[in-house]
């Protein structure tokens, strides 16, 4: 579709325009004027959003299935979204990546934060899997797979549909392979661990990149220590302290595929003597451990994201309140305590508060030390509160 045959969209007389102009990249369904002819648009159609005054805003990519019904992609309405504008986008992430890392492991795009709204791009070597999460970017997946490897000369790019986003998009799930091959679990290095990725298989992209600094923190308390690591997936915070020098390291999950992968990072690692896994409920595991007398130095919990929407938050609340109260008596006098949540509608507050009652509610009191979030190849757009959704606290327990 070229710029002179866009089709236009209008704003109604209460929506906020100045937030859009002021970077907000989306439009709420109660905010368009949905007339027959918009809502007939294409999931993923390219469009001129216009003001209720008949004002130019810029290019945004509409689905009328959507509660989020247009978002913002180019502020020159006469911008082509081609192959060469994937390309621009794509460089400056790169560049940003480039100057963070020096070995090409990181998150490449994300999303709105990146100019590509709701695209998820993260790299594995000369790998790269894609999660076009919005439809317009399903429909462009070809220029978008041809641009990754112009601007990256990565080999193999795999797509990944799957998962809640999609669905709220009215995609389909879809798995494939759109260039190269995949041979198997990719070895990832990160915080001086070895992270075995399952691209094809595993969570998301196969690996959570957003966690590096927290890994690197927990490491740093993790020397000499017995250390739990409880939603442990991959072993993300459990091979980090074996690598920061823990003197043993036990890993939880419910997925043995999962384990699997843990135990396979280890053994890359030379550790594998430090190591152990544990496979079963994340709740019933804490409480047969407590049952069991053991005790820990360190101890941390990433659970998945018990709230993934504003309808869901309360219940959120009191599973990570009730993460924290198991936990807490699991860590030694003067040990430490790691509680993340990766769920955008538990915001800092209300997760710090749910933290602070379950370790209280467990009969421990705690020092608050250390307040994290994603790593910096996970950048905030300031305007969009759900960009900052991981977060992680870090207690000392009084002895």
């Amino acid at each position: 579709m070229t710029p002179s045959s866009y089709p236009i969209v209008r704003l109604k007389p209460k929506a906020n325009a100045r937030a859009i102009r002021h970077g907000f990249p989306w439009v709420y369904a109660n905010e368009l004027v949905t007339d027959r002819r918009t809502k007939a648009l294409t999931p993923g159609t390219i469009a001129i959003l216009e003001d209720d005054e008949r004002r130019q805003m810029g290019l945004v990519t509409v689905n009328p299935n959507s509660k989020i019904i247009c978002r913002m992609l180019d502020r020159d309405v006469t911008a082509t979204v081609d192959q060469a504008w994937f390309e621009t986008r794509l460089q400056a992430a790169l560049s940003l990546r480039e100057t963070l890392f020096d070995a090409p492991f990181y998150r490449l795009i994300h999303a709105e934060a990146d100019g590509l709204p709701g695209v998820v791009i993260d790299r594995f070597g000369d790998t790269v899997v894609v999660q076009p999460n919005a439809a317009w970017a399903e429909a462009g997946i070809d220029a978008l797979s041809a641009a990754v490897q112009s601007v990256t000369g990565v080999t193999t790019v795999v797509k990944n549909g799957s998962g809640r986003a999609r669905t709220l998009e009215g995609l389909d799930e879809d798995m494939a392979i759109l260039s190269g091959a995949v041979d198997g679990p990719i070895p990832v290095p990160m915080n001086g661990a070895t992270y075995m990725a399952d691209l094809m298989g595993g969570q998301k992209t196969g690996l959570f990149y957003d966690q590096r600094p927290n890994h690197a923190f927990a490491a740093g308390l993790s020397r000499g220590a017995r250390v739990l690591d409880v939603f442990s997936h991959v072993g993300g915070f459990s091979l980090a302290a074996l690598a920061g020098g823990a003197a043993s390291a036990l890993a939880v999950d419910g997925s043995r595929g999962a384990l699997d992968l843990a135990e396979a990072g280890a053994e890359a690692m030379g550790v594998s003597d430090r190591f152990t896994t544990r496979r079963g409920d994340a709740f019933d595991t804490m409480a047969d451990l407590l049952a069991e007398g053991a005790q820990f130095d360190v101890v941390i919990c990433d659970p998945p994201a018990f709230a993934p929407s504003k309808q869901a938050l309360e219940a959120g609340l009191r599973a990570y309140e009730r993460v924290a109260r198991m936990a807490a008596p699991l860590v030694a006098p003067g040990g430490f305590l790691g509680l993340c949540s990766c769920s955008h509608a538990a915001e800092m507050t209300k997760f710090r508060g749910a933290c602070v009652r379950g370790i209280g509610r467990s009969g421990r009191v705690g020092q608050l030390i250390h307040t994290g979030y994603a790593g910096p190849d996970h950048p905030l757009m300031p305007q969009l509160a759900e960009s900052g959704y991981l977060k992680s606290l870090f207690f000392r327990l009084m002895p």
